[in-house]
């Protein structure tokens, strides 16, 4: 990671101001990079291409760390989004008691081209209506507090394990 100052004097940062000079935003340690993996995870599944921005927007507003909150948004990416999505479509309907009565075939993925890809993503994503809607909301919520606890537990985990690797070499020592 680069150091504090090198950061602030990036010719990319500077016109932020002082919204991206916060240490959180760039150190490595065990609360900044379970709350950048929450952040991440959370925002992975908002659709389209604003998964990274809203991911640092995340890490801004709560101060975790920046960099592993836009990379862990690559969790998704065109071979995980369907699987995805029909994850949190099948939760939503079992939330809501809702299916749209909608078949297997209506979670085919559409046929895109370079002239017509938006458009006809965000009606195949309306389409899916108000299960996918709270079943991304949902799914979100629990891949971040996954995401959260998995990194203190393995943290936590890798840091007893030094201690106990310490305490081995001082006892061969003495």
């Amino acid at each position: 990671m680069p150091g504090h100052e090198t950061v602030k004097q990036s010719r990319w940062i500077k016109p932020f101001g002082e919204w991206l000079h916060h240490p959180n935003l760039w150190h490595l340690h065990r609360r900044s990079v379970a709350g950048g993996v929450a952040a991440g995870m959370f925002c992975g599944l908002i659709p389209g291409p604003f998964q990274m921005i809203s991911a640092a927007l995340a890490a801004v507003l709560f101060r975790v760390n920046l960099p592993v909150a836009i990379f862990t948004t690559l969790y998704t990416n065109p071979l995980t989004l369907a699987p995805l999505y029909m994850l949190a479509y099948e939760l939503g309907a079992l939330v809501t008691g809702q299916r749209n009565g909608l078949s297997d075939a209506s979670f085919a993925f559409p046929e895109l081209n370079w002239g017509n890809w938006f458009t006809v993503l965000l009606e195949w994503v309306v389409s899916l209506g108000k299960p996918l809607a709270i079943g991304l909301l949902l799914l979100a919520v629990i891949f971040a507090v996954i995401g959260y606890l998995a990194v203190r537990v393995l943290w936590y985990a890798a840091v007893v394990w030094e201690w106990r690797r310490r305490a081995e070499r001082r006892a061969k020592k003495t």
